[in-house]
């Protein structure tokens, strides 16, 4: 069937449960500590892994002497760097920046002769315990030649800078451009030209679960079962088979209930290929779990950002330039570096700015390298950009809320082709502004504001909008805007769903149910749906870029009609009606003109396995369909202007932040946050403000005070969370949201994605609140997080 067909396809009749705030199906098992994830389960003589990491941000390894740990009590047996060399290849990189034309340096599961960062493994050791392997790491000793250390974006790019890697010349891993080189042209028309500088710091995800992986290598059938925390279940069995230097065909990859992943659970990680090895290696089922001090080395978003704007009198913007700088860290085989890349391809998010160029350049450091985390790079363009409107607005004396009006893209652009060459696909900004002012009754609380500072308060009020670049396909690498699913119905009438979309455990699952009840007619309740597990679902990328409803949803939808027409075929056989006269609802097949003529769809399922041939012979037997979706919104062939789309839908929002701040402390306190969201149709309503609520909850985290610290020497200083700090619940405000609906014309269920929501605008409109309370103060602030430290010291510094 074409794909203009599949878009075309017309939905159910009526929709019982998509659109319905389902409970999640399975949630009772997580509720009750049922669930197993990965570091809950067990394997018959399974041994544990601790691995030893260097001290060290960067330094030659000279001499390694395992002797002592190798005879310790319950060691199994230590492996080194130069013997996993021997047995294994390096790591296939998630995306390599050596495709755009950047540079690349081989990542293995353990270091060789040099280590690049302080925290990276150089040793594991096997043994019949955790404590005995921990032991025993700490036995091995390592005699390190100190190197000269970069750890900042200056450093790194001085002329005299030790480099990372020698054979670069240089420490810049990719450099490059989005949009027309044409601002000073633009400039010189424009009434006015600002400039801004900000900063962004490093912070981490803290996921509920860290990381775990389970390898089990049998050696009579030359194979491996391989469990762990993996959002991409497919592309990590590429990524081990092609480092164990096995055929693909022979790995399993499981991945069990995940506590959360937010970009930091794909693929890529050194862990997931020494497990495997080492099972391989001492034939014995392996297993390492991460503790929370080696999570927080795994970190990212730290950005220096340069940006001049050209301006009229009425606030609209003509012009924008963006010097975009990214501290990688050391090289990795994940997709940490994309971040910086699709963060300069976000701009000019969704403001009308067709003069709109963006300088990016991606550097190394002896830092731990970055990961990948929503929203993915995004939120720089957000953050930037809401922040010179923010400046726009002070420089014309115009409200917040009308620069961004007069600058938003309008509802009857769409589809938009933004400047730095993105399809935009649907919305109406002008619409979710204003019902997100009017949630929040903003001209009420501007009035308010100025009461409290003729009281000598510091109210502050922002705004913050996102625009979300989803669904994403990159040429060259498994990050696909397609995805497929299985749906099954055996003779008894049970329905299952197989499908290559993996969930983190925001209920895309249950989503999948519901999509699955309306159109084979049970409730959401009879679907069992399985996910994560590469020897019974068919081919997918997995969880990433918010795609999983909109891509794995598509797919399981089509293969769920083939289903349903199934069905009313032989239903429409055993009952003489004609087919477009069958309704599935509800557990029957009811002929729509005599609700007396109706059959339990059980009896319907077990008549297509042995009646077939009686009441439809002219349909495929087997109540089974597999079905791929693919997103047509992309073009990775350039158009004339040299520009490429790699993204398919783009969800929006309008976040705005009440704050007061504390001019002697500089604490500030969250009074309230209202948000209004368009993740287009809305399959369950109860999950997507699940996935805007913890996206807000983190963005808070992040721009207060969440923040990744090394110390002189590159080692981390933030190693718990006494030290690196989250909002507790009573640090947050009431959550308002709403919703405005604009479905996706280019996806098969209108969806545009949700799981990436929340972070970018909330950081936005927190800046922009910050700076609103510290104007009548003579302060401002440009840097991340906004810190009680920071803030005074800005406040100090005005008043002095």
């Amino acid at each position: 069937m074409s794909l203009e067909a599949d878009l075309a396809r017309p939905a159910q009749p009526a929709s019982a449960y998509v659109g319905d705030r389902q409970r999640k199906h399975n949630g009772n098992s997580f509720l009750t500590g049922e669930v197993m994830y990965t570091a809950d389960l067990t394997l018959p003589n399974l041994a544990h892994v601790a691995i030893l990491r260097s001290p060290h941000a960067h330094a030659h390894v000279r001499r390694m002497d395992t002797r002592a740990a190798e005879s310790m009590p319950g060691v199994v047996g230590v492996l080194t760097g130069a013997q996993a060399a021997a047995i294994s290849d390096p790591i296939p990189f998630l995306l390599d920046p050596a495709g755009l034309g950047g540079k690349n340096a081989p990542v293995r599961c353990l270091a060789g002769d040099e280590v690049v960062y302080a925290g990276q493994p150089v040793a594991a050791v096997l043994a019949d315990t955790p404590a005995d392997a921990a032991a025993a790491a700490r036995a091995i000793d390592v005699d390190y030649e100190v190197l000269p250390a970069v750890l900042d974006i200056k450093t790194a790019l001085a002329a005299d800078a030790a480099l990372v890697y020698p054979d670069w010349g240089d420490n810049v891993m990719l450099a490059g451009a989005f949009g027309p080189d044409d601002f000073e042209t633009q400039a010189a028309t424009a009434d006015h030209v600002l400039e801004g500088e900000l900063r962004i710091q490093r912070s981490t995800p803290s996921p509920m679960e860290t990381r775990a992986y389970i390898a089990d290598w049998d050696q009579r059938r030359s194979a491996l079962t391989w469990y762990g925390t993996t959002q991409n279940p497919h592309p990590q069995r590429f990524v081990l088979a092609k480092a164990l230097r096995i055929p693909e065909h022979s790995i399993r990859v499981i991945a069990p209930p995940a506590g959360g992943a937010f970009g930091l659970k794909m693929h890529g990680h050194p862990e997931e290929t020494l497990v495997a090895v080492l099972s391989r290696q001492f034939g014995r089922p392996v297993k390492w779990v991460e503790s929370r001090a080696e999570c927080l080395l795994q970190g990212g978003r730290e950005q220096l950002q340069r940006f001049r704007v050209a301006y009229d009198n009425d606030g609209r913007v003509r012009a924008f330039y963006d010097e975009f700088t990214a501290d990688h860290g050391a090289m990795a085989a994940g997709a940490g570096w994309g971040m910086a890349f699709v963060g300069a391809n976000s701009f000019p998010s969704g403001y009308d700015i067709q003069h709109c160029r963006v300088e990016y350049k991606i550097v190394v450091t002896n830092k731990p390298p970055s990961v990948g985390m929503k929203p993915f790079g995004k939120d720089s363009a957000v953050v930037v950009l809401e922040r010179a409107m923010d400046l726009v607005a002070e420089a014309t004396g115009l409200d917040p809320a009308e620069v961004r009006r007069r600058n938003f893209v309008a509802a009857d652009l769409f589809p938009y082709t933004a400047a730095s060459g993105m399809v935009l696909d649907s919305g109406s900004y002008h619409s979710v502004l204003e019902n997100a002012l009017t949630m929040i009754d903003y001209d009420r609380r501007r009035t308010d504001q100025q009461v409290a500072r003729l009281a000598g308060r510091a109210i502050g009020i922002g705004i913050g909008f996102e625009m979300l670049a989803e669904g994403a396909d990159v040429p060259a690498s498994f990050v696909t805007a397609y995805d497929s699913a299985t749906v099954r119905v055996d003779p008894s009438g049970h329905v299952t769903v197989l499908t290559g979309a993996t969930s983190p455990g925001g209920g895309n699952d249950t989503a999948f149910a519901q999509i699955v009840a309306d159109r084979v007619g049970v409730g959401p309740a009879d679907v069992e749906v399985v996910q994560g597990d590469t020897a019974l679902c068919p081919y997918g990328t997995g969880n990433l870029s918010s795609r999983g409803l909109v891509v794995g949803g598509g797919a399981v939808a089509l293969a769920a009609d083939d289903i349903g027409e199934k069905l009313r075929a032989i239903a429409a056989g055993m009952l003489q009606v004609g087919r477009g006269e069958i309704e599935l609802r509800d557990g029957f097949a009811t002929a729509s003109g005599d609700p007396s003529k109706a059959l339990p769809l059980a009896v319907v399922a077990n008549a297509a396995y042995t009646l077939g041939y009686v009441f439809a012979p002219d349909i495929e037997p087997a109540l089974e369909s597999t079905r791929a979706f693919k997103m047509p919104n992309v073009r990775q062939v350039p158009d004339d202007q040299g520009r490429y789309s790699m993204y398919t839908t783009f969800s929006n929002a309008v976040y705005v932040s009440v704050i007061e701040l504390c001019t002697e402390t500089g604490v500030v306190e969250v009074i309230d946050h209202a948000i209004v969201h368009d993740c287009g149709t809305q399959v369950n309503p109860l999950f997507v403000e699940g996935q805007v609520r913890g996206g807000v909850v983190m963005g808070i985290g992040a721009a207060i005070g969440e923040t990744i610290v090394y110390d002189s020497t590159g080692h981390l200083s933030s190693d718990s969370f006494k030290q690196y700090l989250l909002r507790r619940a009573i640090d947050l405000p009431s959550l308002a949201v709403g919703h405005e609906v604009t479905p996706s014309p280019f996806s098969n269920l209108g969806a545009k994605g949700v799981g990436e929501s929340g972070y970018a605008a909330a950081e936005a409109s927190l800046m922009g609140a910050v700076n609103d309370a510290l104007n009548p103060l003579g302060a401002r602030v440009d840097d991340f997080p906004l810190s009680a430290e920071r803030l005074l010291r800005s406040i100090q510094a005005a008043r002095s």
